[in-house]
């Protein structure tokens, strides 16, 4: 696991604009993010760029579900104090780090990605055969490298795009960390770190590159956090050193592991707009009431004396996800003895999923009065993402000699 300083220990996370979101969106990504930017420096951005990958025959559709999503994520707790917000296509930087990233990384990288098979199998109806859907993933590696992001969340079937990333950043510092005098730089700035902490420093690294010792790597990389002497540069440099490469001019980012939403459609399927199965963050409360109070249940009760299986009823999902162990327990001995009917058994979960909506529904509701507050946000999260953009892009340039302009 390669080592990210406490300066680069940001998590950065992003959708594609598909307008409003809904309570699939809300227990799969939301809740998470919240929780995210109260302990990190997030990064939230939409991903149109990534929407056009798929869906370039009608853009029509983006720029009002953006605004629709921005809202839902202001409404479910994302706060612009806590966190950047902004869109993709206004920082410029995304693609030209994703155009020179593309020079260095093989076809067959692109090709091997899991889900770039598995997508054109579940998409026959659209042309995917482009160029932008081979390297969608390479965009993602742009976005996340471009802010130098710790930490990306994501569910156990993204993993392997964090790796292209780790992979895409480990190729480029090879190439392009080894500067001429590298060594001799890393020595000079080994020195900063005054006489004692430095030859600890070397006794580490001697031990780890010699011994293959990883707990003096470890101690060698807390070494390096602790010091208040060295630029970001001198760290850089001295945790390639460290490592036997080159500066680390892109950290290797780390997956951070999201628990799997456990929220269901109404069908019982996987919630998702494709299978029209549904509900919405912002659906009235009558609606969401009707949608839960006509939701499948158990087959085998036909009638209100028949007993049931709470297994095979998709409320009972919405049950596992809201109810307490109490209404579960009632739920299950009701079910299966006809105790209680369907109608009695739907009630917790209509009572549980409108007191979840409400709040939301709430703030929904004053960002939809102050479109240009939204707008504000948006703007101001754009400024913050295109200075760190621009930053880490300047070091891309000189790595590569093009910092001749």
């Amino acid at each position: 696991m390669n080592f990210v300083p406490a300066q680069h220990a940001r998590v950065l996370s992003g959708m594609r604009p598909t307008g409003r979101l809904h309570l699939g969106h809300h227990h799969g990504v939301l809740k998470n993010w919240v929780e995210l930017q109260h302990e990190y420096d997030c990064y939230f951005f939409v991903a149109d760029w990534h929407a056009l990958t798929t869906h370039y025959e009608d853009p029509s559709i983006i720029p009002e579900s953006i605004w629709d999503m921005v809202i839902d994520w202001l409404a479910a707790g994302i706060d612009p104090a806590k966190a950047k917000i902004f869109i993709q296509s206004r920082i410029p930087e995304h693609a030209e780090l994703h155009l020179l990233l593309s020079m260095i990384t093989p076809l067959g990288w692109l090709e091997r990605v899991p889900s770039y098979k598995d997508q054109q199998e579940k998409l026959k109806e659209r042309d995917l055969a482009t160029y932008g859907f081979l390297g969608y993933p390479l965009l993602q590696a742009a976005d996340i490298l471009i802010y130098k992001a710790g930490m990306v969340p994501v569910g156990e079937d993204q993993v392997a795009h964090v790796e292209l990333t780790r992979e895409v950043a480990r190729r480029f510092n090879h190439i392009y960390g080894r500067e001429a005098d590298f060594e001799s730089m890393a020595e000079a700035a080994k020195k900063k770190m005054g006489k004692k902490a430095a030859k600890l420093f070397s006794q580490q690294r001697k031990a780890f590159q010699e011994q293959g010792d990883q707990a003096a790597l470890e101690a060698a990389r807390n070494l390096l956090e602790n010091q208040q002497n060295l630029s970001v540069d001198d760290r850089e440099r001295l945790s390639g050193y460290l490592e036997g490469s080159g500066r680390q001019i892109l950290p290797e980012p780390q997956p951070l592991l999201t628990r799997a939403s456990k929220m269901p459609g109404l069908d019982g399927q996987k919630m998702s707009k494709s299978y029209n199965n549904t509900i919405a963050l912002r659906d009235a409360p009558e609606t969401v009431e009707k949608a839960l109070r006509t939701m499948p249940t158990d087959t085998n009760r036909v009638r209100r004396t028949d007993p049931g299986d709470p297994a095979r009823c998709p409320v009972w999902q919405f049950h596992e996800v809201y109810s307490t162990e109490e209404v579960k327990s009632w739920v299950q001995e009701g079910c299966r003895t006809a105790g209680i009917g369907c109608i009695e058994c739907k009630q917790p979960v209509i009572d549980a999923v409108l007191e979840e909506l409400k709040p939301m529904q709430e703030r929904a509701r004053e960002f939809e009065e102050q479109p240009d507050l939204v707008r504000s946000i948006i703007d101001e999260g754009c400024k913050a993402a295109a200075k760190q953009a621009g930053e880490t892009l300047a070091e891309v340039r000189q790595a590569m000699s093009l910092n001749y302009r």
